[in-house]
């Protein structure tokens, strides 16, 4: 498992005695919050394997038909919560040994999905040290997206107008990031030691093989041609969904401010989505994103166990706990993303845009 991983989860547990985290660390460890599940993990990681063994015999005995193409909803699905154990493994959550995280993170990563977990840990990492920061973390960077008015102001041509019009734009485009996953791995071999890089691009030409293989020899070029773009564009559209509801629209750090601690800069730029076991499965767990980002290492399944003392603990700190429905986190980063782009539309010449703490206040 990389450094940084590591690092981020040791620094999260070993916070300064006087710190306003310290009281809610100690009550997380007393409760045994923080200790692994290997036996829930196990499962989860069985049943998942069966699942994507059932979709693959699915369609074995459909491809010869169009009925195959049915079959790329629950084959996403079943990509989503490999997508979401590689995600666990990468955070230490599954085992505490760097050797099997890594191992369990490679194989749900890049042979089964084709991702590359050296890639998305990384970048991840980035992100999770400081989240929402515009100079810091990776995901509020100027990408085909922009997240503030100032990243807004500076687009021209295509990538102008669709900074414009990204709100309404995003969910299309989430159809696409199953493809652009596998690009930014292949890309990211040139990043990586020798090492590295030797054994995740085997791993994703293995994927890479045996996805094709196994739809040439049971389907026609053009059935597992629209079957690849399907399950890719569905898998997209999936994770997207799981990913965008955290963080956007949340709070940003002014990156000429004040440093935030530990928990600040967890619970305010982070947003829980409530819900029950289905919300949970859907969500992989993130739905909890604060607990998350505030323990990063704990158990998917302790999280929500979690809830109720991050929650007290913030209502003492004087800090907003953000929760609110799926629907709800879906429209609030929608009107941030809208809200990012309005100076774009804005054609009155006496109207100035507004601040980047404005936009970021109004979404909070």
């Amino acid at each position: 498992m990389p450094q940084a991983i590591v690092a981020a989860t040791e620094h999260s547990s070993g916070a300064a005695p006087g710190s306003d985290f310290a009281p809610l660390l100690r009550a997380v460890r007393g409760q045994g919050l923080l200790e692994r599940r290997h036996g829930w993990y196990a499962a989860r990681i069985a049943v998942n394997l069966a699942g994507l063994a059932a979709v693959i015999t699915g369609v074995v005995l459909l491809g010869h038909t169009w009925w195959v193409l049915l079959l790329t909803a629950p084959f996403s699905l079943v990509w989503t919560r490999t997508a979401y154990l590689s995600h666990d493994a990468g955070h230490a959550q599954i085992s505490s040994s760097r050797r099997a995280g890594r191992w369990l993170s490679l194989t749900h990563a890049n042979l089964l999905l084709g991702m590359s977990q050296a890639w998305w840990n990384e970048k991840h990492n980035r992100h999770h040290a400081n989240p929402n920061h515009v100079d810091k973390d990776p995901d509020v960077g100027v990408g085909a997206l922009v997240w503030t008015q100032k990243q807004a102001a500076g687009r021209e041509g295509f990538a102008r107008w669709l900074a414009r019009h990204q709100a309404r734009l995003f969910f299309p485009m989430l159809l696409l990031e199953g493809f652009a996953l596998k690009v930014y791995g292949f890309q990211d071999l040139r990043r990586q030691d020798v090492r590295e890089r030797k054994v995740e691009a085997a791993l994703l030409v293995a994927h890479l093989g045996l996805y094709a293989a196994l739809l040439l020899t049971t389907m026609s070029p053009l059935t597992a041609l629209v079957f690849a773009l399907l399950h890719h564009a569905f898998f997209g559209l999936q994770l997207g969904m799981a990913f965008a509801p955290n963080h956007k629209g949340m709070e940003m750090p002014d990156p000429d401010g004040e440093r935030w601690g530990h928990l600040r800069r967890q619970v305010v730029t982070s947003r829980n989505v409530r819900g029950g076991p289905l919300t949970d499965w859907f969500l992989g767990g993130l739905n909890y994103q604060i607990e998350h980002h505030l323990f990063p290492n704990m158990p998917r399944p302790h999280l929500r166990l979690a809830q109720p003392l991050v929650r007290a603990h913030c209502h003492e700190a004087g800090l907003p706990y953000a929760e609110t429905g799926l629907i709800d986190s879906y429209r609030q980063a929608l009107t941030h993303m809208h809200e990012v782009g309005e100076p774009l539309r804005d054609k009155s010449p006496d109207t100035g845009p507004r601040t980047e703490s404005a936009v970021a206040g109004s979404n909070a």
